[in-house]
């Protein structure tokens, strides 16, 4: 007997397509780390939900659908938008780059980092592009609260509307 997938969470197919994409970029070295799981559990469940019984809901919902890993190539062409091409390349880029698998590693390994330079040209994002966003992400994650803030702020405003 085949298994059956989980039941879709409420969200829109273009939002599970954003999903998808960051989460096939977690799975670029064969192991998805939990340091993965929470951000993109973290960002997808506040851009999704309203209240924080919605969110914890959501999270579980979304995590069945994390252990799914789908080949970026049969992910990107359903990315509409130069918006929605810059905004999985943020997340992207934000979650290879939260952790390592080891303390002697980088946290964008040799596989992640392959699998980057892949998305950037699925994508078609200019380098200046490119180079913007991996600043943003490499400065908030030095400590800079507010810039992450506003990158969730845009994720969200870019998501409803």
């Amino acid at each position: 007997m085949t298994p059956q997938p989980p039941p879709p969470p409420p969200i829109a197919p273009h939002q599970m397509t954003l999903l998808r994409v960051v989460t096939a970029m977690a799975w670029a070295d064969g192991h998805l780390a939990q340091e993965e799981i929470d951000i993109m559990l973290d960002r997808f469940s506040h851009l999704f939900a309203n209240s924080d019984e919605q969110r914890q809901k959501l999270a579980e919902e979304l995590r069945d659908y994390m252990m799914q890993n789908i080949p970026l190539e049969e992910l990107i062409p359903k990315l509409k938008s130069p918006q929605e091409r810059e905004l999985v390349l943020q997340l992207g880029y934000e979650t290879i780059a939260s952790s390592a698998r080891t303390p002697d590693e980088p946290n964008i390994n040799e596989d992640e980092a392959e699998a980057y330079q892949k998305l950037i040209g699925l994508l078609g994002v200019p380098s200046d592009v490119v180079e913007r966003i991996e600043r943003e992400v490499n400065e908030s994650s030095s400590g800079d609260r507010q810039l992450v803030d506003q990158m969730v702020e845009r994720l969200k405003s870019f998501i409803q509307g």
